[in-house]
């Protein structure tokens, strides 16, 4: 239900409905240029909608989840020979 409250989802639905007319406008003037722009541009909004929404997704959860990093370093120092021959 939350994603009808989106921006991002109904741009998504005005571009694909957009996209859907221009391939109807294609097919009906029997102008295969503009059929295929339509299905192209319908797919591309899509593909860019799930994109958004992986990202979005993917920062909501690395932002609610913590981390504890801990480092454990070692430094170890060679003594130098003093010893002259």
């Amino acid at each position: 239900m939350d994603k009808l409250k989106s921006r991002k989802f109904w741009l998504c639905v005005a571009a694909a409905l957009a996209s859907l007319g221009t391939s109807i406008a294609g097919i009906t003037t029997d102008n295969q240029v503009i059929t295929n722009v339509g299905i192209v541009c319908m797919v591309v909004s899509t593909a860019i909608y799930a994109f958004c929404e992986a990202w979005v997704d993917a920062s909501s959860a690395a932002a609610s989840t913590t981390s504890k990093v801990t480092t454990n370093t070692t430094v170890t120092q060679k003594e130098k020979s003093d010893d002259k021959k």
